[in-house]
């Protein structure tokens, strides 16, 4: 298989966070319950990310395209278990309900001290 590229390399990231911290599911909608194999959660962050031997091409553009929607409209298991409205949401009031979140009030935080600084600075 041909080496990954970094979009691919960060749903494949994705998809093995949401396995490590049990919110991968498997099926469509998610009905068929927790993934506790990892070699199927690798099955699936491969196929998510496009670069699965076992698709064809098109198959590969397609679900590609499909999960980089779904991370873009705070859809993925990670961002509503997390309550961010996309990847790498910081510092912007996380998933509204129209997105399908329940932390819509909450302001995503950001690490370090400067951040801290600069937020109290806003504050005043």
């Amino acid at each position: 298989m041909a080496k990954t590229s970094p979009r691919q390399r960060k749903t494949t990231g994705r998809v093995m966070h949401e396995f490590k911290h049990g919110e991968l599911k498997s099926g469509r909608g998610g009905k068929g319950g927790k993934v506790k194999s990892r070699r199927q959660a690798i099955a699936i962050a491969m196929h998510e990310a496009g670069a699965s031997k076992y698709d064809t091409k098109s198959e590969r553009k397609r679900s590609l395209a499909k999960s980089k929607s779904k991370e873009a409209h705070g859809r993925t298991g990670q961002q509503e278990k997390e309550g961010k409205s996309h990847v790498g949401a910081r510092g912007r009031p996380e998933s509204s309900r129209a997105m399908g979140g329940r932390n819509e009030k909450r302001v995503s935080k950001r690490r370090g001290s400067n951040g801290r600084r600069r937020s109290k600075a806003r504050k005043r």
